[in-house]
């Protein structure tokens, strides 16, 4: 699918594209804790204005939180953005990191019964070039970035897609970037894309993670998220079908670190990986379509608890749910 004919970049676009790639070229010149107590700043004063971001993420909590009143949404969503704000400080200091830093910031669950057995093909020990591939598919949590360079690292290459950011150079920047961390992302919406993912899977040896749990296509599956109806990314499934690997559900949250392995990670915070059950795939006799439907939801169900449990790490900040989507206001 082509993208739709390219509109001329606002001003504030090329400033914000200088302003990462100023951020990728300092940060990592700063000190931690100076850059913590920045980007903590910049999370404050950002909730206390309630931007239509912060409104937005407001009320995705409260759809996922039923138990929390008003006030602990508000304080959950604090929280929230800087929880927000420390994955982009981050990113912005990932690349510089060496490999012992990405591993101490690094914790993961599940990993060895649901996933690596589909990568060993033959068993522990399995030369590089022998090993299978798997469908990964998250959310908006946590930091996919460290997750992604963690994998690359010591999983297998990473492949995945990356959605089309304006102006074009800022896209390209986000995709250099990834590159330097292991990660290849190719872009959402161009042509061939989704053909060369399947390739990618089927030739082994790949992992292949995809954010899906929101919907950029307009060719999404409604699925029901914690108790109310969403649209999310159909791609997962179709690819784990196209494919014929194993759909993985993965969890991120951060946590906190002490003591000899926050001193190696240079940092108070890491993150927790949990690798789920793979999704159990339908029947063949069931059309395409219902065993997409089928395989989506599997895996909503599974991020679902984590987004339950670790409501602060997820960084939704758009529309995800079918009752917002339908509404065209200006609070978001």
């Amino acid at each position: 699918m082509k993208n739709a004919a390219a509109q001329p970049a606002a001003p504030e676009s090329h400033l914000a594209t200088r302003a990462y790639v100023l951020a990728w070229k300092l940060a990592p010149m700063v000190p931690e804790p100076l850059l913590r107590a920045l980007f903590s700043v910049i999370a404050d004063l950002t909730w206390l204005r309630r931007t239509t971001g912060v409104r937005r993420l407001e009320a995705n909590y409260a759809r996922v939180r039923p138990d929390l009143d008003e006030a602990g949404i508000r304080r959950l969503s604090r929280a929230g953005m800087r929880s927000y704000m420390r994955y982009f400080r981050e990113a912005f200091t990932l690349h510089a990191l060496r490999p012992h830093q990405v591993d101490a910031r690094v914790r993961t669950e599940g990993y060895e019964e649901n996933l690596r057995p589909y990568l060993d093909l033959d068993g522990p020990g399995t030369p590089p070039d022998r090993r299978g591939a798997a469908a990964l598919v998250l959310g908006h949590t946590g930091n996919w970035d460290l997750a992604g360079a963690w994998g690359a690292l010591h999983i297998a290459p990473v492949l995945t897609v990356a959605e089309r950011l304006r102006p074009t150079e800022l896209f390209n920047r986000f995709v250099e970037f990834r590159r330097s961390i292991g990660i290849t992302a190719l872009g959402l919406g161009d042509d061939g894309v989704f053909a060369a993912l399947v390739a990618g899977a089927k030739d082994g040896n790949r992992i292949v993670p995809l954010l899906a749990d929101r919907d950029l296509t307009a060719r999404g599956v409604e699925v029901d998220l914690l108790g109310h109806r969403a649209r999310v990314a159909a791609g997962p499934a179709a690819l784990a079908l196209d494919a014929d690997v194993p759909l993985v559900p993965a969890g991120i949250h951060y946590e906190r670190l002490r003591g000899a392995r926050r001193r190696a990670a240079g940092s108070p915070w890491g993150i927790v990986i949990t690798f789920h059950e793979p999704v159990i795939v339908p029947e063949h006799t069931l059309p395409r379509a219902e065993r997409v439907r089928r395989l989506t939801q599997g895996w909503v169900d599974a991020l679902g608890r984590s987004v339950a449990e670790h409501t602060a790490d997820w960084h939704m900040l758009q529309r995800v749910f079918t009752d917002d989507l339908g509404r065209r206001s200006s609070r978001a």
